[in-house]
């Protein structure tokens, strides 16, 4: 099949994130007959590292890696199915990154009919939700010296990527009928004076990734409209330009003693290098790569399709960046090899 038909063959088998077992086994066999040797290839190797039960990161090697290109197999939901028009193909994960794993497949299919090896490839399970695949992966490095991961750049090179603090506020109060709200404790006023205080907090900025930004996702509580709310919760996201140490003490301190926080998600900023002659950009998103950190070498960021339309029910990827971005990888390679 071509590089359009495989992207349509990913984005066709559901991996929403913890249910990425058929996907994986996919790949497996797609990378077993591009292992295979043949017309001078050297062999290649194929495995399954496990995560988790029916979860599993895949990996192939020709020769002794230097080079890893790397991406995730899963997705975020709802999952639908591709479609393609004359420019673009759609679907679930089509850009976020089938598009992305069907290009570097093809790049390295090219330069080893070229008779380069010492490349890898790795897929990897659970970026959207935690990076659990890229975790495993840190624990278990192949020498490769150069880490090229992907990620819908617009074929850009990235100089950094933001990072990520996931907090979640609950409050607590005392239940009494709404007609007496002075014989209860409302816990989502509480909550509302908390998230206004840290909305109003200066965040830090960076002069390559700048400001840091705040999102209150979710916000739930209460039992009824005529009941003072004894519980209520809300899940704050922030996009870190550092490594998150001012931001987490400054919402610590903001709402001391009006909610409880927990932290669960914290993830650092980085910054990343450039290659002469590569288009270069800054992306406000986070990535498998501060999981990584050095475990599969110098990590560069890069890839077909735009953030702007991933997670969304209108993502597509544009087919003149898959063809693009296959021998953008090889150009990457090659330059890294040298």
């Amino acid at each position: 099949m071509n590089v359009f038909e495989l992207t349509r063959a990913l984005v066709d088998i559901e991996s929403i994130t913890e249910n990425e077992e058929r996907v994986g086994n996919a790949l497996f066999a797609y990378l077993e007959e591009l292992a295979a040797p043949h017309g001078g290839r050297v062999r290649g190797q194929v495995e399954r590292i496990p995560v988790a039960p029916h979860r599993f990161n895949v990996l192939a090697t020709w020769g002794q890696p230097l080079i890893t290109l790397s991406t995730h197999i899963d997705t975020v939901p709802p999952f639908f199915p591709s479609r393609e028009d004359e420019t673009h193909i759609w679907g679930r994960g089509s850009c976020d990154t089938k598009g992305i794993i069907a290009s570097m497949m093809f790049a390295a299919g090219e330069l080893l009919d070229e008779g380069l090896s010492n490349i890898a490839l790795l897929f990897v399970v659970g970026e959207e939700r935690n990076s659990a695949g890229a975790t495993v992966a840190a624990l278990h490095p192949r020498g490769s010296k150069f880490l090229i991961n992907g990620e819908p750049t617009e074929n850009k090179l990235a100089l950094g990527s933001k990072g990520a603090l996931r907090l979640e506020m609950v409050a607590s109060g005392r239940m009494a009928h709404s007609a007496y709200p002075e014989l209860g404790e409302s816990a989502i006023l509480k909550l509302l004076d908390a998230l206004n205080t840290v909305r109003q907090l200066p965040l830090p900025t960076d002069k390559i990734l700048g400001a840091s930004t705040l999102n209150i996702g979710t916000i739930n509580g209460g039992r009824a409209p005529n009941v003072i709310a004894d519980r209520a919760s809300a899940e704050v996201f922030i996009r870190l330009i550092d490594d998150g140490d001012s931001t987490r003490a400054a919402v610590s301190e903001a709402v001391d003693g009006k909610v409880d926080l927990r932290e669960v998600l914290s993830v650092p900023a980085v910054h990343l290098g450039s290659l002469p002659g590569f288009e270069t950009t800054v992306v406000a998103f986070t990535t498998d790569i501060p999981t990584f950190g050095d475990s599969w070498g110098q990590p560069y960021l890069l890839g077909p399709g735009s953030i702007h339309v991933a997670h969304t029910s209108e993502e597509r990827i544009p087919k003149r960046e898959i063809l693009e971005a296959i021998q953008i990888y090889k150009r990457m390679v090659k330059q890294l090899l040298q």
